[in-house]
């Protein structure tokens, strides 16, 4: 489903609230219906109608209403087309398709009987197969209707919940962390894609291994010369034979998926548009929580995080006398270095205007880590019973997945770059890991091998991200403004050369930039203080955590951070006027230089008032109109200062220009 068409059906729904509640309808209908199901994205769908009702947009009884109403006739449909069918489902097209989804449908429903309608609704894609496979068990209509009817309301209540209580949330939280959601929603969803990727690929190929298996064979006895190479892979005498066709089939698509990769980015000799794409919108999501967060991400990769991890797995192999795993360990972590060193050194690649450091293609530390965490799922997942052997490649997804976007956040690569090392580290893991098991029997006992790499790695991460914060955010901040004015000139009329209001998309973050100030900020600061205003640092993660605190007075809360481009305040000041109603000043460095190295600072002056959405946590959110008093009241307490206003040429605002050192001029007396 593409974008535009999910954002024509928003519009539409937003503007017919009431014959909306049709498509809602249809929207649970399809999601209940036997196997139709489990390709609606009705998900996402009833998120999106809970935020337009959050928002206002739509009723939220009638849209529960309309969502329990379409799952309970969907579930009745596929309740009789059960009833109808009987056991023959097995055997008729679609059902056929799906023998897996109807078998542990089946499995659910004889296991709990009557709660497994409820149970269901709450199962991803075995949900409209328990209909269907009470109907064609016989289960009497006045057992099944009840807790069908329960199921659909609390199924609809529950769904639709999460997107209503951020929509009625928004308008609050978006004006003091639009970004950081953003993020935090980004960084969400390329884990979930990378748990899929691995699940639903690993499930595939367990469902399909004996058939490729087959398959396999027979091409070998009709290519005597090439299908002896492949015969040893595929010996049917061995249980390892699956596996290992598996491991052949991946490395054989993710190989050609990287040559590719290289070919496009060796004929390119600069970065893909999709990557200069991704660069500018991660560069309009910083913000200093998420900044922070994700610096430690970053950190995961480094050395001394995989080196102590990798080094106790070696190790604990060495003392085991698993000499032949050892070897392989140390081969996949050794020549993965050697060859990544060789493909940066080879590449020449225009790095990001943020990556001062660190730079290559691929990316030697998303290589690195691939590779680590994906030989040592080879190394232990064999050990594990049926399906849990998914669980160190699920490990191995999430960990380089969050790595990646962390660099992909802070600007340290390109996407291309990214990808290229993830799927570098997994073609040469998958070669090596056909070799390993090609080779060698099941033979450890693998839980305190996994205790020692894994349990390492943690206690690694977290003594070293704390300490990694602070150097890698000074590495790749973004580049300094080339805009340079004299003192005089910006004095004059180089003012209005600077932004009138923040840079955002939505229009009420748009705060007008009301405020400049050169020189250094101590005299501002002193000036101010008698009046009332005292300096706020900077809103860490322990202080946003304690906004949900109900037991903290609002005057005790902090104002979270906010941005000017890439950057959070270089100074925040408050003042209160009432127990729930501050003033703040918000100063950012000025995307502009004045000579001689005076600094020179750009900001807004707020009332903010303190809200507390749905009650979970406290706020303390901007008011639009009150920004023209807070205004008038700094103009008024700077009076110490050489300070001059004039109306902005853009925005058509009154800016207020403070001077804290250089030579004075006359100050221009307020009107009237």
């Amino acid at each position: 489903m593409t974008d535009a068409w999910f954002d024509s059906i928003l519009a539409w729904i937003s503007a017919h609230p009431v014959a909306a509640g049709g498509l809602i309808f249809l929207i649970a209908f399809l999601d209940s219906l036997v196997v139709l199901g489990i390709v609606v994205p009705a998900l996402p769908l009833l998120f999106a109608v809970g935020t337009l009702i959050g928002l206002g947009h739509i009723d939220g009884g009638y849209a529960i209403a309309c969502a329990a109403a379409g799952a309970f006739a969907g579930d009745a449909l596929s309740f009789w087309v059960g009833r109808r069918w009987g056991s023959q489902m097995h055997a008729h097209w679609p059902f056929r398709r799906y023998p897996q989804l109807l078998d542990r449908g089946e499995t659910l429903f004889r296991r709990h009987g009557t709660k497994s309608i409820l149970i269901a609704r709450y199962v991803g894609a075995v949900r409209p197969f328990v209909p269907a496979i009470a109907g064609m068990l016989r289960m009497p209509l006045r057992r099944y209707v009840p807790v069908s009817l329960f199921a659909a309301v609390s199924w609809s209540v529950a769904f639709l919940a999460p997107g209503w209580l951020f929509g009625a949330s928004y308008d609050a939280v978006a004006a003091v962390a639009d970004r950081l959601a953003l993020v935090l929603g980004a960084m969400l969803a390329v884990m979930a894609l990378a748990w899929a990727s691995v699940l639903y690929t690993w499930r595939w190929f367990d469902g399909h291994a004996n058939a490729l298996l087959a398959r396999a064979l027979k091409w070998t006895r009709t290519h005597p010369r090439l299908g002896r190479y492949a015969a040893a892979l595929i010996d049917p005498n061995r249980p390892e034979s699956p596996s290992l066709a598996i491991l052949a089939a991946c490395l054989l698509a993710i190989a050609w998926a990287w040559f590719a990769l290289l070919t496009t980015v060796l004929m390119r000799g600069e970065p893909l548009a999709i990557d200069r794409s991704v660069y500018e919108f991660m560069v309009s999501l910083r913000n200093p929580l998420a900044d922070r967060m994700l610096a430690g991400l970053a950190s995961i990769g480094d050395a001394a995080v995989l080196v102590p991890a990798a080094g106790l797995a070696t190790l604990w192999l060495l003392w085991r006398r698993r000499w032949i795993a050892a070897a392989h360990w140390l081969a996949a972590l050794a020549f993965g270095l050697v060859l990544t060193t060789v493909l940066e050194r080879l590449i020449d690649m225009p790095q990001p205007p943020t990556a001062h450091l660190g730079f290559g293609f691929p990316s030697m530390t998303v290589t690195m880590a691939t590779i680590a965490f994906g030989f040592f799922a080879v190394l232990i997942a064999r050990e594990l019973p049926g399906r849990t052997r998914v669980w160190p490649y699920l490990v191995s997804g999430v960990v380089v997945s969050l790595l990646g976007f962390s660099r992909i956040y802070l600007g340290a690569h390109w996407l291309s770059d990214v990808v290229g090392g993830m799927l570098l580290g997994i073609v040469w893991l998958l070669a090596l890991g056909l070799a390993y098991r090609r080779h060698v029997a099941r033979s450890f006992w693998m839980r305190p091998l996994a205790w020692v790499f894994y349990g390492s790695f943690v206690v690694a991460a977290a003594w070293h991200a704390p300490r990694a914060v602070d150097p890698l955010l000074a590495s790749f901040t973004p580049p300094l403004p080339n805009i340079s004015m004299a003192q005089d000139d910006w004095w004059r009329s180089g003012w209005a050369r600077l932004p009138s209001q923040r840079n955002e998309r939505d229009s009420e973050q748009r705060w007008p930039l009301d405020v400049q100030v050169a020189g250094p900020l101590q005299p501002l600061q002193a000036q101010l203080e008698p009046h009332g205003w005292r300096i706020q640092p900077q809103a860490d993660w322990t202080a946003t955590l304690g906004l949900l605190d109900d037991d903290t007075a609002p005057d005790a809360q902090p104002v979270l951070p906010a941005t000017l481009e890439t950057s959070a305040e270089s100074l925040l000041l408050r003042r209160p006027l009432s127990p729930e109603r501050i003033q703040v000043l918000r100063l950012w460095r000025a995307p502009a230089r004045l000579s001689g190295g005076t600094p020179l600072w750009i900001g807004s002056v707020q009332t903010l008032d303190y809200t507390r959405p749905f009650g979970l946590f406290g706020l303390w959110q901007p008011q639009g109109d009150a920004g023209a008093t807070a205004w008038e009241r700094l103009r008024g307490d700077v009076g110490g200062l050489d300070a001059r206003s004039d109306t902005h040429p853009r925005s058509g605002r009154p800016v207020l220009r403070i001077r804290t050192a250089g030579p004075a001029l006359p100050a221009t007396p307020p009107p009237g």
